[in-house]
């Protein structure tokens, strides 16, 4: 699936007043700092911020564990959102093989990242070139009531 183009949310040339970007060391202590730009982009009253915040902190947790980034390179964090969709971007330093959903046992202590991305994101994908790979994913603001069938 291609990416959804960060540049275009409301399908126009026009980013939202909640466009953050920021590139940060690959270290560990930097997942929390990527959890304050989805802060400072959302703000900690919207209603998707808790989810926002948990799959950001996910792939910024794989950019440094499973990437280049890790390596003492660096990677970016895009948020981007209108008032119909937010979607996160994070690029990295990439890596030998591509992002992978893989399943893994109840008593493994990794490997979840991508399948609570899979499962909570109404939308997510991955981009690999040049070397580097930005997964993304997007959560629409636009929720369907939970007693309604589809």
């Amino acid at each position: 699936m291609a990416p959804p183009d960060s540049q275009h949310v409301n399908g126009d040339d026009q980013t939202g007043a909640g466009d953050h970007v920021v590139r940060l060391p690959g270290m560990p202590s930097q997942v929390a700092r990527a959890r304050e730009l989805v802060g400072a982009a959302l703000g900690r009253d919207h209603p998707l911020y808790d989810d926002v915040a948990l799959l950001t902190s996910e792939l910024a947790t794989n950019a440094i564990l499973h990437t280049k980034s890790g390596a003492g390179g660096s990677f970016t964090v895009s948020v981007v959102s209108s008032a119909v969709v937010v979607r996160v971007f994070v690029s990295d330093g990439g890596s030998d093989e591509p992002p992978c959903v893989c399943r893994t046992s109840m008593q493994a202590t990794s490997g979840r990242g991508l399948p609570l991305i899979e499962a909570l994101s109404d939308r997510w994908g991955f981009v690999r070139e040049a070397g580097a790979t930005t997964v993304w994913f997007e959560l629409s603001q636009q929720r369907l009531p939970a007693r309604v069938a589809v």
